[in-house]
């Protein structure tokens, strides 16, 4: 059984389209004995987002409040898109003094990758790429796996990922563990809101993007100039994306080996992040060492603000 949780929900990006997975979220968090806040934000609806910029914001703003009590976990509600319409609108010093020394978890992925970026580039703070309300804790099928990695997480200091996927590339490197949604993350390029890690390992993932359009992601970080202050690319679940008839056997696999070739850096494959049933949760911001061989390979991240 999980230590009882405090969980403020959050909705940054666009509204629950399915008020049924809100529903079975809300009754399995209840059911673990957790106390959930903010359940407003799972209603508010302006257009195709969550409520205005205006109220959005204020949302994550109100975490700056010292006459506020924190919760344990900041929790996002869904991605879609939003985030970057009110990254401006943020109290980053605020939310830097009232967080930089708290064990709170904020978690989520897809567009709520905008947030965490900026909260990293622009307040220093860590926080979580992992299940959100909706599709994860609210799925017809809760994952067992995504719960168990998610609560083991947030309630330790370190943990090691081993995944048995074989690598084209011996690597064995250490650095900051950033990254998340790969259109998202591009999107941030030239902004003061993408963070200028040196040395880190970058992880990306995305869903419903062709192979070229991936390709193309990668080639803006490539010729940026990001990729190469890397110690290496990890790529997580890239579903939904099918090729055109017109790609003429150009795939996912010939898109790897393409950026392989070019990138300098090495790229990891097999992460079980991103838009699947199944995912792990990881901490952007925090410490890893990435050990890979032809046999799987191994991250072990550590440096992350835990509940304990």
């Amino acid at each position: 059984m999980n230590t009882h949780r405090t969980i403020e929900l959050i909705a940054p990006s666009g509204y629950p389209q399915d008020p049924e997975a809100v529903h079975r979220a809300l009754a399995r968090l209840h059911a673990e004995g957790h106390r959930v806040e903010g359940i407003q934000a799972t209603e508010r609806r302006y257009q195709r987002f969550a409520g205005t910029d205006g109220q959005r914001a204020a949302e994550l703003n109100r975490l700056a409040d010292p006459s506020r009590d924190l919760p344990d976990i900041v929790l996002a509600v869904r991605g879609g898109y939003g985030a970057v319409r009110i990254l401006h609108g943020l109290d980053y010093d605020g939310l830097q003094r009232r967080l930089a020394d708290q064990p709170v978890a904020f978690c989520g992925h897809s567009d709520f990758t905008a947030i965490q970026l900026a909260l990293f580039a622009r307040a220093g703070l860590t926080t979580f790429g992992g299940p959100m309300l909706v599709s994860d804790f609210g799925a017809e099928a809760l994952s067992s796996f995504t719960m168990h990695h998610f609560w083991d997480t947030l309630s330790k200091p370190d943990f090691t990922l081993k995944v048995n996927a074989p690598q084209a590339q011996a690597v064995d490197v250490s650095g900051t563990l950033w990254g998340g949604n790969l259109a998202v993350l591009t999107s941030l390029i030239g902004t003061p809101y993408l963070p200028p890690v040196q040395g880190g390992i970058l992880f990306v993932e995305d869903v419903n993007e062709q192979p070229f359009r991936i390709e193309r992601m990668i080639y803006q970080l490539h010729l940026s100039g990001i990729l190469a202050q890397q110690q290496a690319l990890v790529l997580g679940d890239f579903s939904g994306g099918k090729p055109y008839e017109s790609d003429n056997g150009y795939d996912l696999k010939e898109m790897v080996e393409q950026v392989r070739s070019v990138i300098g850096i090495p790229v990891i494959t097999g992460l079980p992040f991103g838009h699947i049933p199944d995912m792990v949760t990881l901490p952007v911001g925090a410490l890893a060492q990435l050990h890979a061989t032809a046999h799987g390979f191994e991250l072990a991240v550590s440096g992350y603000p835990h509940l304990g």
